[in-house]
């Protein structure tokens, strides 16, 4: 049994593993940046239309302020 095993291991190439290994070390960085990228976009729209949203309702409270102002 151990002799099969050994044979076995001798048979897999070492270069094989490796260029496995470095395929997957790439493509987890990639996915990764992917992600991040998204993410990042995803955050910025939503600051985008936060900052939007926060200008609007600041206008329309100084549009109603001065209008009451104006009346009084």
């Amino acid at each position: 049994m151990t002799g099969a095993t050994g044979s076995l291991i001798d048979r897999i190439p070492v270069q094989a593993i490796l260029k496995i290994c470095n395929v997957v070390v790439v493509l987890v960085v990639v996915v990764t940046v992917v992600v991040a990228v998204v993410v990042l976009s995803v955050v910025v729209v939503v600051v985008v239309v936060v900052v939007i949203v926060v200008m609007v309702v600041v206008v329309i409270v100084v549009v109603v302020v001065a209008g009451v102002v104006v009346v009084v």
